[in-house]
C-alpha cells in the first residue's frame, strides 16, 4: 500500500501517531524529559499529550513507583493512547483547566501543544499552578518555520502553487517560534525566571512522498485543503524542491529546531 492511500485510510490521530511521531515527536520527548529532570519515583504530568510518546517516556524514566498522567482534549488522540500497553493515566481535559489540585506534580511537560491553545498564557499559569515547589516545567513549541530548512522550502512551495491561505496553514505550528512572545506569555502567567532555549532534532521521513502525503492528511494544518490533483502536483514539485534534504537511501531528512520553556516553581 502507498503512502498516500495508506494514510487516507488512517484516522487523523493514527496518521499523527504512525508518521510524525517517529519522524520529529519522538526524538524530542528525550529532550524535554531530560530538561523537566524527570527520574524514578516523580509524578508528572503531560499536557496536550496527543497520542502518548511524552508521557511513555515519562513513564519509563519514573518506574514502577512513579505516576504518570497525559491530558488531552482531543478524544481521538486518547483513544489511540490508550491503546499502548504502558501505566499511564489517560485524561480527557484542557490546558487551560487543568482537573488536578494544586501541586499535584514534580514535573509538567508539553511538548508542541502550546501553540493550540486557546489561552496560552492561561495554560503556562495552569502549569505551574499544579506543580509543587522545586518542581520542574518544560514546554516545547515549534521555532520559526524559516529555522527549519525542510519546512521552510516546503512552505515557500506551497505559497507558490496554492496562495497565502493554504501556506499559512501549514505554517500553523510555527506561529509562536518567537522567544519575545514566548517570555511574554511567560510573564504573563507568573513565570518570569523562566528560561527559553534552543534545541534542535532530526525530522526524518522513509521518502519525500510519506512527507508530504502526511502534512496532506494532517488537520491541524493541510487537511481537507488539496483536493487529488492539487496533491499531485505537489507531490511531483516536492521532488525537486527537497531533493536537497534526501540521503542516499531515499529517506528525507533536515535538522527542526524547537524553543524549550523550562523553569522551576517557586
Amino acid at each position: 500500500m502507498d503512502a498516500t492511500l495508506s494514510a487516507d485510510l488512517r484516522s487523523p490521530a493514527e496518521v499523527y501517531d504512525e508518521q510524525f511521531v517517529p519522524a520529529l515527536f519522538r526524538p524530542f520527548s528525550g529532550i524535554v524529559a531530560d530538561s523537566a529532570g524527570i527520574g524514578a519515583g516523580q509524578r508528572v504530568l503531560d499536557v496536550a499529550c496527543g497520542t502518548g510518546v511524552l508521557a511513555c517516556t515519562a513513564a519509563q524514566r519514573v518506574g514502577s513507583t512513579g505516576a504518570v498522567v497525559g491530558l488531552d482534549a482531543n478524544p481521538e488522540m486518547l483513544a489511540v493512547a490508550r491503546r499502548k500497553p504502558v501505566p499511564v493515566e489517560w485524561v480527557d481535559g484542557r490546558a487551560e483547566a487543568l482537573p488536578f489540585p494544586d501541586a499535584s506534580f514534580d514535573a509538567v511537560v508539553s511538548q508542541f501543544g502550546m501553540m493550540f491553545f486557546d489561552d496560552r498564557a492561561g495554560a503556562l499559569r495552569e502549569m505551574r499552578r499544579v506543580l509543587h515547589r522545586g518542581g520542574r516545567l518544560a514546554v516545547a513549541v515549534c521555532d520559526a518555520v524559516e529555522h527549519s530548512p525542510g519546512y521552510a522550502a516546503l512552505a515557500t512551495l506551497l505559497q507558490r502553487l496554492f496562495g497565502a491561505r493554504v501556506a499559512d496553514a501549514f505554517r500553523a505550528p510555527f506561529a509562536i517560534g518567537d522567544p519575545a512572545l514566548l517570555r511574554s506569555l511567560c510573564g504573563q502567567a507568573g513565570l518570569g525566571q523562566a528560561d527559553i532555549a534552543a534545541k534542535t532534532a532530526t525530522v526524518r521521513f522513509p521518502s519525500i512522498e510519506a512527507l508530504v502525503s502526511t502534512e496532506r492528511a494532517c488537520v491541524w494544518t493541510l487537511g481537507g485543503l488539496l483536493d487529488t490533483g492539487q496533491f499531485e502536483r505537489l507531490l511531483d514539485e516536492a521532488q525537486g524542491v527537497l531533493q536537497p534534504f534526501v540521503e542516499p537511501g531515499g529517506s528525507v531528512a533536515f535538522a527542526m529546531p524547537a524553543l524549550l520553556i523550562t523553569a522551576t516553581a517557586d
